[in-house]
């Protein structure tokens, strides 16, 4: 596979080479692009869009690709004059999409960037580019490989991230490492939310919409006039979907079901000649309940007792067994196992109530144009979120299993996953960006202060009686070994609290040595302090432990700091007006810290990664075709992984999560292609392309010396996807159609085990009549959308963790079968189709 990465990254730099060496041809056959001005004193750049930006491709010129701008470097620039890989999502593009949340990018809208849910549930996601996707990033202590950022302000925690987006400009896709500009945790990348921000100008738009599973969505947006010299608007949106999966267990939600609603309000003013200051806040609540987990196969490995030589295939990675102890038991009737098709009910109702996520902000973001040659800018934050947790999505397809002739707390199982998280964050940034004679520069200082605390608990929910025939709700106070799921009532697996601050300091400059080639450097300093502590873990109360109890747990608290400089350097060539090419080498860090599904608290260190990557940006056919590539090579040292094991008690029972550093260099290695045509007028096809190779050195795991691979989660080898727009005019009418497809390969969903997901092809489509009017200025228009167009069905997660014998207790030479069950996973949500009107005003 070396040989074949190698091979494809030579076949990029000849492809890119050739281009470059044809360059001439493609100039002829091209007319000049405007150009977007580089300066900020020309250009004033802005974290939420000033006025309509044409962010779409084909909106600006109906016989060619319009330009698309972008803020990737502080500054607006022509993003095929960027020397970044970047795919841009207009707003345009997320309608025909229908993408509500970020968790609708999850069907592969950028072939490259990867988003899904942490375990089965829609309250934290998981986002990663280019192999850098962290399992567990959902823990106090521990941080994302991607970076969030809405206008200009970075979420430092996954949950709350499938909030309703508000008002979109555009989402830009930063791939690679972004450290020097966008700092800490943006190893892979970084994905940037613009909003549009207020005009001055009366204006607005409101849109209202049904769906199939009872489903409904409505937005509101409203810019005001400008009134003694504050420009106001006002964004409100609700979002609602039925469950997808049925829970037989009266008064219970169902699974896959979300009822979200937000607000955002902006205002504008110029306190002074050339100074623009934007001061917002926008909360939003998110009610949702996880994906169902359905038991897909029972006992595939051949797990028995006896050696383990005699069941080959019954092996837990990283340990050297020699006896399996303990017997596989019999599925209870009531249990069904289906791996082929997405359950409509499940087979077994559960308690289960919805996780709300809420999140508010207030961001001010001023923009200060002192002289032409220097804009200062400055943005001040404050967010929080706050995420309570319900999920019961497993069922009897989690331990505990139970076997006939149980007594007691034996007969318990349906593991409820519990658990409450509150962050707060506060954030400024200043920036000063300009131009002096050829030199284009951006620098910058940077403070970021988080407190989070969190609380998490596994009650058994249900339990059968001894001859399995029948089953009851446990008390959910007392019910499940004296504890239960009720606030107040509940064994506490662990609780934790952390502080994090970070300050950082950076600069980058572009000589602009010619007017083809430019020269690009820059580097960042970061120094990250955090302190956490464990106040609960398996129920015991460490705030109140004796030192005795500490030291059996080998706890200590997290007390640590790290400081980085993260360089970056480009050389970009302009072959032609068209064609663009170049070099960049770039590198960025995730910081360290302590597992708190671990009673020692175990630490862990950051990891680094170094990037060298080519590419190519070109246009062409009149401006009638885009192709852009890129390659890259990515080193990271110290790979955070992780070793998971679910472990049962007496009251329930608790992931036992192990981060640790991977010894050596991970490997990424990559290729992507995008490719934009526009045959005919109003006809536009899209394609993209991502090859994604990894591969994590094997790890020795000290307490049973074997050597165990790891692999990196959520990143398909191939990955590609394709659009079909047409737009036909109707009189003064514009009929619209839309029609996208997105594959990706099987790829792992758990560090710790080879086995994979399923592969995935989902197709999307979006009718609209456009345009049509109700007065001399308001125009509506009306639409028919559907999301998984031939309904496919395919598990997107897979944990085979209950198929194998549990992890090591008290014996590194015996495994116990007693708990194992099947895999189980979860199916993607099923075709969801709707209807929308909405109305420009």
């Amino acid at each position: 596979m070396l040989n074949s990465a190698s091979l494809r990254l030579r076949l990029l730099v000849g492809a890119a080479l050739t281009v470059a060496i044809a360059s001439p041809a493609f100039a002829a056959a091209t007319t000049p692009t405007a150009a977007i001005p580089n300066a900020a004193k020309d250009s004033p750049p802005a974290t939420t869009a000033p006025d309509p930006v044409p962010s779409d491709p084909t909106a600006a010129d109906q016989t060619g690709l319009g330009e698309i701008v972008v803020t990737a470097t502080k500054r607006e620039t022509n993003l095929q004059k960027t020397p970044i890989a970047i795919n841009v999502l207009s707003s345009q593009a997320l309608t025909d999409r229908h993408v509500q949340s970020l968790y609708d990018l999850a069907d592969g809208a950028v072939p490259s960037l990867r988003v899904a849910t942490f375990e089965a549930r829609q309250s934290a996601l998981t986002i990663g580019i280019r192999g850098i996707v962290p399992l567990d990033a959902n823990q106090p202590a521990r941080e994302q490989g991607v970076g969030i950022y809405i206008d200009g302000v970075y979420l430092g925690r996954q949950h709350g991230l499938n909030a309703a987006l508000f008002d979109v400009d555009r989402i830009e896709v930063l791939k690679g490492p972004q450290g020097t500009l966008f700092g800490r945790n943006t190893e892979g990348g970084a994905l940037s939310i613009v909003t549009k921000g207020p005009s001055g100008k009366w204006g607005g738009s409101a849109t209202a919409g049904i769906a199939n599973y009872g489903g409904y969505n409505g937005a509101l947006r409203l810019d005001l006039p400008e009134v003694y010299g504050v420009s106001l608007k006002l964004d409100g949106v609700v979002q609602y979907q039925g469950a997808t999966t049925k829970n037989p267990l009266a008064g219970q939600t169902g699974f896959n079901y979300y009822d979200r609603r937000g607000f955002k309000a902006t205002a504008r003013v110029h306190p002074v000649s050339g100074m623009t200051a934007d001061f917002s806040y926008d909360n939003g609540y998110d009610a949702n309940s996880p994906f169902y987990s359905q038991l897909l196969n029972y006992n595939p490995n051949g797990c028995a007792t006896g050696t383990q030589a005699a069941s080959p295939n019954c092996k837990l990675p990283g340990t050297n067994y020699t006896q399996l102890t303990g017997t596989v038991k019999p599925l209870p009737s009531q249990v069904v196992v289906n791996g082929t098709s997405r359950a409509k009910t499940a087979d077994i109702g559960v308690p289960q109530q919805p996780s709300i996520d809420k999140t508010h902000g207030y961001t001010s973001n001023i923009r200060w144009d002192v002289a032409p040659e220097i804009e200062l800018r400055s943005i001040t934050a404050w967010r929080g979120v706050s995420a309570t947790q319900w999920d019961n999505s497993g069922g009897y397809h989690r331990v505990p299993v139970v076997a006939a002739g149980c007594t007691g707390s034996a007969c318990n199982f349906s593991r409820y996953s519990l658990a409450d998280l509150h962050q707060n964050q506060f954030s400024q940034e200043f920036q000063a960006v300009g131009t002096v004679g050829q030199l284009d520069y951006v620098a910058g200082l940077y403070y970021f202060n988080e407190h989070i605390s969190d609380d998490a608990a596994t009650p058994n929910s249900l339990a059968f009686n001894s001859a399995l025939t029948s089953i009851t709700v446990l008390d959910p106070c007392i019910g499940s070994g004296g504890f239960g799921s009720q606030v107040g009532c509940r064994s506490i697996d662990r609780a934790s609290e952390v502080h994090s601050k970070s300050y950082a300091g950076y600069g980058q400059a572009t000589w602009n040595a010619t007017d083809r080639i430019h020269l690009t450097a820059g580097g960042r300093y970061t120094h990250d302090e955090k302190q956490g502590v464990l106040h609960y873990s398996r129920n015991l109360n460490y705030d109140t432990a004796t030192p005795a109890q500490l030291t059996a747990a080998g706890y200590a608290p997290l007390d640590a700091s790290w400081n980085r400089f993260n360089p970056m350097a480009t050389l970009a060539y302009d072959a032609s007006d068209s064609v663009h090419v170049y070099a960049k080498y770039a590198t960025g860090y995730r910081a360290g810290g302590a597992s708190s599904r671990t009673s020692n608290y175990q630490t862990f260190n950051p990891e680094d990664v170094k990037s060298y990557e080519i590419g190519a940006k070109t246009d062409f056919w009149n401006h009638r075709a885009r192709l852009n590539l890129a390659g890259y090579i990515m080193d990271r040292k110290n790979s955070q992984v992780d070793i998971s094991s679910i472990q049962t008690t007496s009251t329930g029972s608790f992931n036992n999560l192990v981060t640790i550093n991977a010894p050596g260099i991970t490997k990424i290695r990559g290729i992507e292609a995008d490719l934009t045509v526009q045959p005919v007028t109003g006809l536009t096809l899209t394609a993209g392309y991502a090859y994604t190779y990894t591969k994590i050195p094997p790890v020795l795991i000290a307490s049973t010396g074997v050597y165990q691979n790891f692999y990196i989660v959520f990143t398909p080898r191939n990955a590609a996807n394709g659009s079909i727009d047409y737009t036909m005019p109707i009189g003064d009418l514009d009929l619209k159609f839309h029609l996208d497809g997105n594959y990706s390969q099987a790829t792992q969903t758990f560090d710790q085990f080879a086995t994979k997901n399923d592969p995935a092809f989902i197709a999307n489509a979006r009718v609209a009549l456009a345009n049509i009017p109700v007065s001399d200025a308001n125009k509506v228009t009306i639409s028919a959308w559907v999301r998984n167009l031939f309904d496919k069905q395919y598990v997107f997660r897979r944990d085979p963790s209950n198929s194998l014998p549990g992890s090591p207790t008290t014996s590194t030479t015996s495994g116990s079968i007693s708990n194992v069950l099947g895999d189980y996973g979860n199916f993607n949500a099923p075709r969801t189709y709707g209807m929308e009107a909405s109305v420009k005003f």
